[in-house]
């Protein structure tokens, strides 16, 4: 018998689109939850038309769509319809949780703003994930990933004093946020008296996880820089060149400095007063950086991570992203699921699961990401509409 999840019994309505708000959803679901997907009839998720593929962007099943979504329902509702409107509250009369990321104000508009929905069900726990947050001065403007790594600070910490500001190479800033929706939903199921309003904002949610860097600034007075590869708490530490490539190295304990020199026929330096103290090597960081990448130049990454960690040395091989999932540390440990006879996709969809394991096992989905609307009829039919009702509500522009 397979054992509960965290999140059975647990009903979900995923109003969110893109990124923020479906990633929230997608830790849900692998926890247990049921999550209906409400979209936009005819178009659905943007997401739906994003990703590196045309094709799957044409059949509206984008790569950026089937990344978050496996597991999930799907179900059409026109929200500028009367009727739409109230078949949205019937399903929130028998839903724990509602999650949406549009504008602030937008459900408002619609008359479906947490004080409406919440008097359909006082136990609803109604999560809005926005660029800015309910309120404050940018509360009406636009926000994407891109926009939060700029104003958060991320971009002016991000590459070396060259390249800075950069961006991050992934949606840092919407990962980020759907991880903070995710958890604080988490938390409000707990409550004893469940139901409540929940706002997360993107931009604040970064700048909290950010609080290394921050901190330095509010507490020590020192503006955080862009830095590179360096890191700037300790050295030797940082990503060193070697034959073929580059090596982290992570020599942050006096200890592993003094492993880390004998092994590479600098043991002279531990006498040398401008390496003695962990202050002294992080004053001449770059001057040991360039002793020490002599030291490298004629092994693999991969040979000196060996090595190293070998030695009680933190190191690793800087690693494409194909090569970080064909390694058997990531491949053997079921990070990666595989869902057969997708609808309109001709190939089998692989996708991560979240990083995380209960009792031993990734948690995982039964099915893979959903066809717009394809639930409709089990959804909606549970609500007591039959199909001829369907039907017309499909004529009329509902669903």
């Amino acid at each position: 018998m397979t054992a509960p999840k965290p999140l059975d019994g647990i009903r979900v309505l995923d109003m969110t689109n893109v990124l923020a708000g479906p990633f929230a959803c997608h830790q849900l679901a692998h926890m247990g939850a049921e999550v209906i997907k409400v979209e936009a009839p005819g178009r659905g998720d943007l997401a739906r038309q994003l990703g590196a593929d045309p094709a799957l962007n044409a059949k509206g099943m984008g790569v950026s769509f089937l990344a978050q979504n496996a597991g999930k329902k799907s179900v059409t509702l026109n929200l500028k319809h009367a009727k739409g409107r109230e078949i949205l509250k019937a399903l929130v009369r028998g839903a724990d949780v509602l999650v949406e990321n549009f504008r602030p104000g937008v459900m408002d508009r619609l008359g479906l703003g947490p004080e409406v929905l919440r008097a359909e069900n006082p136990r609803l726990i109604y999560c809005a994930i926005s660029g800015f947050g309910q309120d404050g001065p940018w509360v009406d403007r636009p926000a994407y990933d891109q926009i939060v790594q700029g104003v958060s600070g991320v971009m002016s910490i991000t590459g070396d004093t060259e390249s800075a500001p950069l961006r991050v190479g992934y949606p840092i800033a919407d990962t980020i946020g759907g991880l903070t929706a995710a958890m604080a939903i988490a938390s409000a199921l707990n409550a004893p008296d469940r139901g409540c309003v929940i706002d997360v904002s993107m931009l604040e949610a970064v700048l909290a996880t950010m609080g290394w860097a921050v901190s330095n600034y509010l507490i020590a007075g020192v503006e955080p820089g862009a830095h590179g590869n360096e890191n700037t708490t300790s050295a030797p530490s940082g990503a060193f060149r070697c034959k073929g490539g580059l090596v982290n190295i992570a020599a942050n304990k006096d200890e592993q400095w003094e492993f880390l020199a004998r092994h590479l026929g600098l043991e002279v330096l531990l006498d040398d007063p401008d390496y003695a103290t962990r202050e002294d090597r992080k004053r001449n960081r770059y001057a040991l950086r360039s002793l020490i990448e002599a030291r490298l130049e004629d092994k693999s990454a991969r040979d000196w991570a060996r090595e190293l960690n070998a030695l009680g040395v933190p190191a690793g091989a800087v690693l494409s992203v194909p090569e970080a999932l064909a390694h058997p540390q990531v491949a053997d440990r079921g990070l990666v699921a595989s869902f057969e006879d997708v609808p309109g996709v001709d190939r089998p969809v692989r996708v991560l699961r979240p990083g995380v394991k209960l009792d031993g096992a990734a948690p995982e989905v039964a099915d893979g990401p959903p066809a717009l609307g394809a639930d409709a009829e089990e959804v909606f039919g549970a609500l007591g509409l039959d199909t001829a009702e369907l039907e017309r509500l499909a004529r009329d522009g509902v669903i």
